[in-house]
């Protein structure tokens, strides 16, 4: 199920934007690690912090007024009927660790990968228990 078919109200419409931002970021890092070694590469990453405090001024919003209010940011568009873009930007300090420390850069790309994994299954068990639906992890049999 696409998570954009369960959005019903703010915050569902919240827990999905996080999913989403979280995948487009998986693909950037995942593109970081791949070309690491490619002459010249230039690695990337989204503006996390612009990304939570347009959340965190969105949730304030919604507290004081009980409607959500998103808005852009340099490198973050919210658009009609839920949409948004986001676009990467040169991460210098990957870029700076890359050239001085390949394995020292390889590392934080991975740990900024299990970071971004984490968020992402926080927001789709939350959007799950929102609608009610079963977390595939309550029925494991190792839980």
């Amino acid at each position: 199920m696409e998570p954009t078919s369960m959005i019903t109200d703010n915050i569902a419409e919240l827990l999905v934007k996080i999913i989403e931002f979280t995948h487009t970021r998986q693909k950037v890092i995942t593109h970081n690690i791949r070309n690491m070694h490619r002459p010249g590469f230039i690695p990337s990453d989204l503006a996390v912090d612009e990304f939570s405090d347009s959340l965190n001024s969105a949730l304030t919003e919604h507290a004081r007024s009980n409607c959500l209010v998103l808005c852009d940011s340099e490198n973050i568009k919210f658009g009609a009927e839920g949409s948004f873009e986001v676009k990467p930007a040169t991460d210098h300090q990957a870029l700076n660790l890359l050239k001085k420390s390949p394995d020292e850069y390889l590392e934080i790309q991975i740990n900024k990968l299990l970071e971004n994994s984490i968020n992402q299954r926080v927001a789709t068990e939350l959007l799950k228990r929102k609608h009610g639906m079963v977390s595939i992890f309550e029925h494991h049999p190792n839980n």
